[in-house]
């Protein structure tokens, strides 16, 4: 299998992702990924992800002779150049204190050829963390969330009981008031080395498995 990532610039149109995702399925090419947006006046980009390209040179050809087609850019995929993601959702104070962990400890990872990014969000309010928390579901690459906080429960603790039945992610909690702890694969008290274990849990260069750790709660 040989997986190829493009970048399609198009003229913002109807049918032109239509056109596109024809083009590939006849080729019988998998997207495994894709992302669209619009850029200034009537100009779009369309990301994609492709699995089992046999002849990229003949894709790419038929997809330029499209008349919406501008250009058609080849490059590595988002998963190899960001690769895994640590999203941190929670209150300003925290989140900032999980991140100096985090970043901290991607940076000895990524430096060894690993490839960690860490995401941030500083949020108030019940029904905000919940949608938040709700929305990692729909983000890709996610290895792990970190929430970072002095109070939560409720609808959040809902959210992370569906994302992680639905998702491969490890759910870190700081040691906090509220249902959230009792949800969480693990609970950290130490801001900053929450932010650590958390990378430690999704790096591939890393000699730690959450799954072995004896204790919950640290």
């Amino acid at each position: 299998m040989r997986e190829v990532a493009i970048t399609i610039k198009a003229h913002d149109k109807p049918g032109v992702l239509r056109d596109i995702t024809d083009m590939v399925a006849t080729s019988g090419i998998n997207i495994s990924y894709t992302h669209l947006f619009i850029e200034k006046g009537d100009s779009a980009s369309i990301y994609m992800e492709l699995e089992d390209v046999e002849d990229l040179k003949s894709l790419l050809k038929d997809i330029r002779s499209h008349v919406n087609i501008d250009d058609v850019i080849t490059h590595r995929s988002l998963g190899e150049i960001y690769g895994k993601r640590i999203i941190i959702i929670g209150g300003g104070a925290q989140v900032a204190q999980v991140a100096q962990g985090a970043i901290t400890e991607a940076d000895r990872h990524n430096i060894r050829g690993e490839r960690i990014s860490v995401d941030t969000i500083p949020l108030v309010g019940e029904k905000e963390l919940a949608e938040a928390v709700s929305g990692v579901g729909r983000l890709p690459r996610i290895g792990a969330l970190v929430l970072a906080g002095s109070l939560m429960g409720g609808i959040i603790t809902d959210s992370i009981e569906e994302i992680q039945k639905e998702h491969d992610v490890i759910v870190i909690s700081l040691n906090m008031l509220g249902s959230v702890t009792d949800q969480a694969d693990l609970v950290i008290t130490d801001p900053v080395q929450a932010g650590v274990m958390a990378v430690m849990a999704v790096a591939d260069t890393a000699i730690f498995d959450i799954k072995k750790i004896g204790r919950k709660k640290f």
